[in-house]
């Protein structure tokens, strides 16, 4: 779990989970790109940028942006050795046959083309630099169907079958591709979106960043393709 002259690309860096992630890695010796859709929410989170620390405002809809953000990590640290894709949305409430087009793109948008773009970017520099480790966010929920949730559990099961066929893709090149299925997260917008439930029992930011952070260590080398429940005390 030692991340020493190792660099970690973080997507959606600014959110709990990214704040978290960031946290951990750093712990552990890492160089931080940590992504971010605003230059004023990246202040926010982690101040200002430093040595260690890279702070890149992108839309991670637009790929040019990407390869951008990219090419200016590799011209700074020489190299991009893990990719955790924590960008990500959630919504729920309407059935399929009553959610429009919108609602499918903006989730889709959100939990896969920003995960592809992501990769699209940073797969050619780790095949070039001899392998790498990407970690990406799935959900719990999206292992079935679920009423009202249809376009929500469509795009998280796509990052699951993305990060496997990514594993069976690169394994031989020595890229290990894993993703976490978290249950709800302990964050204070969940808490106030969900008053009456036991917060107690969902996944602390902290305790999932610190599977991520596992399964981007040489640690999990010789786990591929896994998409690993993380599910808090419930």
């Amino acid at each position: 779990m030692d991340f020493d002259d190792r660099c970690v690309m973080v997507t959606g860096a600014t959110g709990n989970l990214g704040r978290a992630v960031a946290a951990a890695f750093a712990d552990r010796g890492a160089r931080l790109v940590l992504l971010g859709s605003r230059p004023e929410s990246l202040r926010q989170a982690f101040g200002n940028g430093d040595e260690r620390r890279m702070l890149v405002p992108v839309d991670l809809l637009d790929q040019g942006q990407v390869d951008a953000a990219v090419a200016s990590a590799v011209a700074r640290f020489g190299h991009i050795d893990v990719l955790c894709n924590l960008a990500g949305g959630f919504r729920m409430g309407q059935a399929v046959h009553e959610t429009p087009d919108a609602g499918w793109t903006f989730l889709m948008d959100l939990n896969v083309r920003t995960l592809v773009h992501a990769a699209h970017a940073v797969v050619p520099r780790m095949i070039e630099a001899g392998g790498g480790r990407i970690v990406n966010v799935g959900a719990y929920a999206a292992q079935k169907g679920a009423a009202g949730m249809g376009a929500y559990v469509a795009s998280k099961a796509a990052v699951i079958r993305i990060t496997e066929t990514l594993s069976a893709e690169l394994r031989e090149r020595g890229i290990n591709v894993n993703c976490v299925l978290p249950t709800v997260i302990d964050t204070p917008e969940n808490r106030a979106a969900m008053p009456a439930a036991d917060s107690a029992r969902w996944v602390a930011p902290a305790d999932l960043a610190q599977v991520i952070a596992f399964l981007a260590s040489d640690a999990a080398r010789a786990i591929h393709g896994a998409a690993l429940p993380v599910t808090g005390l419930s």
